[in-house]
């Protein structure tokens, strides 16, 4: 028997990333859709500063991991089953970080400051439009690929959860599992 236990700063910064990420994605997502008013740049400054602090975590965690290496999987897997595994883990970590790099760059690029709730992190400036067009690309791209690779994420976990029954999400909350040697 093997004892499958996660450390605690490994569950604390997946959730902590994954939760504010998604809801910085959700809120982005309805401020693209509002119409040009102030209810729409007041939810704008709250989707920045939330993109800084999923910057400074997802920036953390990534610090973490290579500290103490990648995640194992619990079950046993296919070659085509650790490539995908491994391909959806490192664009989720790519997104965490390109995301709100590329929204700063948008800001910066606009001549705008950079705030976290109304705290400046970096001052306005002249406009660098070619920056802000890099950002701007960037920024919307990737968050069409992350909502793709953040569903099969979801569905992965699920998948092991409840049909394999391998102990997946239950690891990701703190729980021992402890599986067979093979």
């Amino acid at each position: 028997m093997m004892n499958k236990k996660l450390s605690k700063p490994t569950i604390i910064f997946h959730w902590i990333t994954g939760l504010i990420f998604i809801g910085v994605l959700a809120l982005g997502l309805y401020v693209d859709s509002l119409p040009r008013a102030p209810e729409k740049f007041e939810l704008l400054g709250i989707h920045k500063s939330f993109g800084v602090i999923v910057l400074l975590v997802a920036a953390l965690r990534l610090l973490w991991r290579l500290k103490e290496g990648a995640i194992s999987s619990i079950a046993q897997l296919t070659k085509v089953q650790v490539f995908l595994a491994k391909s959806v883990h490192h664009l989720l970590l790519l997104g965490t970080l390109l995301m709100p790099i590329s929204g700063i760059m948008m800001s910066i690029g606009s001549g705008r400051a950079v705030e976290l709730f109304g705290l400046e992190l970096v001052s306005a400036g002249d406009k660098i439009e070619w920056l802000a067009t890099i950002g701007g690309n960037v920024h919307g791209a990737a968050a069409n690929v992350l909502i793709t690779v953040l569903l099969l994420h979801i569905a992965g976990a699920l998948k092991h959860q409840f049909i394999d029954k391998d102990g997946t999400i239950s690891r990701m909350l703190g729980k021992t599992v402890v599986t067979k040697i093979q």
